[in-house]
């Protein structure tokens, strides 16, 4: 069986440290592990990949080429990735065509050592910086945003809380860690949202 992970999440939310320590583990326990960058603004990568997007199409270039700013550049990289996903190739070879390159990742025919074909199985790891658990408002833009990423993905889906070893450095959260990871019953943070002058001037009574 093939599996994979398809790691997002907002810039600086810990990506790339994710993929560094995941794959250091997968290969300490005797996993075969190919890292894929889809990445086209990180190029500073601490570990190899199998597959590097910057080997296709290079986000400094388009902007000096086409005049885009930093997210029109993102989207272009993804655009001509999709329109030649094809070029992932030898690590990860395509033979449907489809709309997205995650649906092309899913669906592909790969093949173990025995030459069986096999489907590799794909989830979605979404990282959120845990320092959004300092603010109320924040911590529920978060929520939203990890909700409406779930639905455009469609895979399997695990929402991770990073840089928890960081999160006393933000000041005292309104609730216990268990609050935050379980997302039982956002009622409570009423009375924060309340307390938070940011919030009060978007209410309209």
């Amino acid at each position: 069986m093939v599996f994979g992970q398809v790691v997002i999440g907002p810039p600086g939310s810990g990506k790339t440290t994710y993929c560094n320590g995941m794959s250091q583990f997968l290969q300490l326990i005797g996993r075969k592990v190919a890292v894929i960058n889809l990445d086209p603004a990180n190029d500073a990568l601490p570990y190899e990949c199998a597959v590097d997007i910057e080997d296709l199409i290079k986000l400094s270039d388009v902007l000096v080429e086409h005049g885009l700013g930093p997210n029109g550049g993102l989207v272009y990289c993804i655009d001509y990735l999709e329109k030649n996903i094809d070029w992932v190739g030898g690590e990860v070879e395509t033979s449907y065509k489809s709309r997205t390159i995650l649906s092309s990742l899913q669906r592909q025919e790969c093949y173990h050592e025995t030459r069986k074909e096999v489907k590799p199985q794909v989830d979605c790891i979404h990282l959120v910086d845990a320092h959004l658990c300092s603010e109320p408002g924040k911590y529920v833009s978060a929520l939203l945003l990890s909700l409406s990423t779930m639905l455009h993905m469609e895979l399997p889906h695990i929402n991770v809380l990073s840089k928890i070893d960081l999160i006393e450095s933000y000041g005292k959260i309104a609730f216990n860690l268990d609050f935050y990871t379980d997302v039982e019953n956002l009622s409570y943070l009423q009375y924060s949202l309340d307390q938070d002058p940011r919030s009060a001037k978007y209410r309209c009574d």
